[in-house]
Parts: structure tokens; C-alpha cells; sequence
């Protein structure tokens, strides 16, 4: 950005925030943001902030390098606008909008102050335009990033509440498995039940595969982490929700879980853990 063109943008905004401010929220009532989503007294802070740190700044360069020192302040702005956005469910687009908002009512000042000057008034088109798009890329890669890190939050919030450790009885319990187990999930898994066991001194931890839709190599590999872990913290392992099939495939692939009790329920496995801890189960008839 020439000198001269940022000294006429910043001579252009200097007085005219409040115009530019109603024409930008104008602009998105009929096309850009939903205010829906985003509070219009939130909105017009952020533009008037936005336009005070442009006018500021732009005199200072030559270029609108966004890696320049005297940028800091207004990517910090544009960074907490756009992660906040996120937050409120507002779309990557709609967040760069508010920024590409600002071009037309600019142009407007322009075309009023340069009507004489054709040449100048399309330089300073040009690079005014170069300048909020810079800054509207910045926002969208902002969000995308800050997007990222919910959604891999979220992913780790969903992994761990997909494997409950369930206490059935004193030193007895429960983890039931449901869906794939890969190796992440394996890892959340061994550290749930881990952490159950020593809050509780548990010696007997029963696994229900019930819910895993099949079992290869590498589940079977999991599994068996899982209950060695287990057996270093003094608890023994029980599997149960053998279902035929997944018999076959153990037995097809060789998976040796010779010395690891395995049972077809988990109601089964239940009696045996129980057996196991010296408990027992009896049914009481009323007379």
C-alpha cells in the first residue's frame, strides 16, 4: 500500500466510524451475518475498534504485512473475534464477511472524496480492497484453527464418554465396550479403568464386548494391553460378550487368550467375578 493511499484511507475513516459502522451493519442484515447469532451492540464495538486500530496503523506502513509489530494489536482483536465466533456457531464465511463488509461503504467514501480523480480513486480501490482481504483471510484461518481445537476436545470428550467403568459390587467392575477400538480409544480405555481401579482397590475388572461390532488382530492386541495394565495394578480381567462369531475369528486368527476367563454375558461374567471376590449370589423367596 503506496503512503499517499494510506494516508487518504486513514483521512477517509477519521470521522465517518459511526456511518461506516451503520452501512457495515446494514450490509449484513440483508446478506453476510445472521445478528441472530451475534448481538448488533457486540458487532458495532468490534467494527469501531477494528476501524480506530485501521486508521492508526495504516499511516505507519508502506505495506499491510500483518507480520508487522504495529499489526499485533488488531490481530489480536480479529484472533478473539474469530474464535468467539466459533464458539457461537456462526460459519467461516459469515465470519470473514464481517470483515469484507467494510470494502463497500469505504468505496462510497472514496468515490464522494475522489469523484475528480478516476486514477486515484481506482488505486485506492485496489488497495484498500488488498487490506480487508488480507485481514478477512486472517479471520478464516483463525476460526478454522480454533475449529480444529473443539472439534479434537469434543472427539476426546466423546472417547471418554464411550467408556464408562462401572462399579457392580465391592472389587468388581464393569467396562463396557461399544463400537471400534483403536488404538486412541484403547489408550482412554486402559487409563478409565487404571484410575477406577486404584480409586476403588477393585480386584476383579470385567470387559463386555458386546457392543464392539467385530474383533481382528488389532482389537484383540488391545484387549489384551488392557488386561495386562490391569493385571499390573492387581486386578484380573474377564471378558465376556463372546459371541460365536467373534469366537471363530479369535480362534481364525490365533489370538491366545488361553489364560484369560471369557464368558458369553455379562451376567455370567458377573457370578464368576463374584465367586472370585468370595461373594455369592442367592435368590430369596418370600413365604
Amino acid at each position: 500500500m503506496g503512503q499517499q493511499s494510506a494516508l487518504q484511507l486513514a483521512e477517509v475513516i477519521r470521522g465517518n466510524e459511526a456511518t461506516l459502522v451503520d452501512e457495515l451493519i446494514f450490509s449484513m442484515r440483508t446478506k453476510v451475518i445472521r445478528l441472530d447469532k451475534v448481538s448488533e451492540s457486540e458487532i458495532r464495538s468490534q467494527a469501531a475498534q477494528l476501524l480506530k486500530l485501521i486508521e492508526i496503523n495504516i499511516p505507519k506502513t508502506a505495506e499491510h504485512n500483518l507480520d508487522e509489530a504495529i499489526w499485533a494489536e488488531t490481530k489480536q482483536l480479529l484472533t478473539e473475534f474469530s474464535q468467539s465466533r466459533v464458539k457461537q456457531g456462526v460459519s467461516p464465511a459469515e465470519t470473514a464477511g464481517f470483515i469484507f463488509s467494510f470494502k463497500e461503504p469505504i468505496f462510497k467514501l472514496l468515490r464522494t472524496a475522489l469523484s475528480d480523480k478516476p486514477q486515484q480513486l481506482a488505486d485506492e480501490i485496489a488497495t484498500t480492497t488488498s487490506l480487508f482481504d488480507t485481514l478477512g483471510l486472517f479471520t478464516i484461518d483463525v476460526y478454522q484453527k480454533a475449529r480444529e481445537q473443539v472439534i479434537i476436545r469434543q472427539q476426546q470428550e466423546l472417547l471418554e464418554l464411550s467408556t464408562p467403568v462401572v462399579q457392580l459390587w465391592q472389587n468388581v467392575l464393569a467396562l463396557p465396550l461399544i463400537g471400534t477400538l483403536d488404538s486412541a480409544r484403547t489408550q482412554v480405555v486402559m487409563e478409565n479403568l487404571l484410575q477406577k481401579i486404584v480409586e476403588t482397590g477393585a480386584l476383579i475388572a470385567i470387559i463386555d464386548i458386546t457392543g464392539v461390532p467385530t474383533v481382528d488382530t488389532l482389537v484383540a492386541q488391545h484387549l489384551l494391553k488392557t488386561i495386562a495394565a490391569a493385571r499390573l495394578m492387581g486386578a484380573d480381567c474377564i471378558i465376556s460378550g463372546i459371541r460365536p462369531q467373534i469366537a471363530q475369528t479369535i480362534v481364525h486368527l490365533g489370538v491366545n487368550l488361553e489364560d484369560v476367563i471369557t464368558k458369553a454375558t455379562l451376567a455370567d461374567a458377573f457370578i464368576i467375578a463374584l465367586k472370585k471376590t468370595g461373594a455369592s449370589v442367592t435368590n430369596s423367596v418370600a413365604i
